[in-house]
């Protein structure tokens, strides 16, 4: 065998390796929510029996309902000020305080949750006497998962930023266009791609959250990771299986609904670019 086989048998099989290791878990856990037994681990017969006790679990329902709205309005309020953070970093000439701000906007990527956790559950419990902000409930959990999914929105949208071609930007403006309506017309299209990545990034961060959200939940506010941890400290329920199922059915969609759309405008700026380059040519 030569030695470029034997290499390319070694790539395949840490590939196989690899692909193994993240995902048979996930497929363990899919087959087994088909599973008829009351322990989630011991195989009897194939049943829907899990998922007929999920739909019926109103109190997990709630915390998953909420969980979702919580992830859709951080994403969506993450994805508007993270786009302005990235914008006044890549557009705005340098200012005095450009890197201060830079840092302090990165800073909860490398910062330990229980650390924003805590802090953010501080700061609104010495600021609610004064605006009235509550220190635990769902709006709490909202403020906290912005600051903490803020940070990784706009270092997606910095980075098409500065790959982006600015002549554009300029040939509108001296066209006759404000900075608004070229935002709107060659920034935002342009961008687009990345700022579906940030919101399905940010979304997904919430939704998974945990440790943040312990700190934030109140009586009537329990996520559904905080749910979900604490069911399983008493051993897992074939119902866990199954929401794990519909759970990874679900992002699955969504994440292929954005690599479909995302696909679709690379495709689109790649045939105008062509058209483009002709008619100069």
């Amino acid at each position: 065998m030569s030695m470029a086989r034997r290499n390319s048998w070694w790539g395949w099989l840490a590939l196989l390796f690899g692909f193994g290791f993240l995902y048979l878990p996930i497929l363990l856990v899919i087959i087994y929510s088909f599973n008829s037994s009351r322990l989630a681990t011991v195989w009897v017969s194939f049943s829907f029996s899990a998922y007929s006790q999920l739909f019926n679990d109103r109190q997990l329902l709630d915390a998953a309902w909420l969980s979702l709205k919580i992830a859709f309005w951080t994403a969506t309020a993450s994805m508007v000020v993270g786009t302005m953070a990235a914008m006044a970093m890549t557009r705005f000439k340098r200012f005095p305080t450009k890197t201060v701000f830079g840092a302090l906007v990165t800073a909860p990527l490398v910062m330990p949750e229980v650390i924003i956790g805590l802090s953010i559950l501080l700061m609104l419990v010495s600021m609610g006497g004064l605006f009235g902000l509550p220190s635990k409930g769902q709006v709490a959990i909202w403020i906290a998962h912005v600051t903490f999914t803020l940070s990784f929105v706009t270092v997606v949208v910095s980075s098409r930023l500065q790959e982006m071609d600015r002549s554009l930007e300029e040939a509108a403006m001296d066209l006759g266009a404000n900075r608004v309506k070229v935002f709107f017309l060659i920034t935002l299209p342009i961008i687009a791609p990345a700022l579906l990545s940030g919101w399905l990034l940010a979304f997904t961060l919430s939704l998974d959250d945990v440790v943040i959200a312990s700190f934030m939940a109140g009586p009537s506010s329990t996520t559904l990771p905080m749910k979900v941890f604490s069911s399983v400290r008493m051993g897992v329920s074939p119902k866990i299986n199954a929401l794990a199922t519909v759970m990874v059915l679900a992002v699955s969609t969504v994440a292929f609904i954005g690599w479909w759309i995302s696909a679709r405008a690379e495709k689109r700026r790649q045939r105008d670019r062509q058209l483009a380059l002709q008619e100069n040519g």
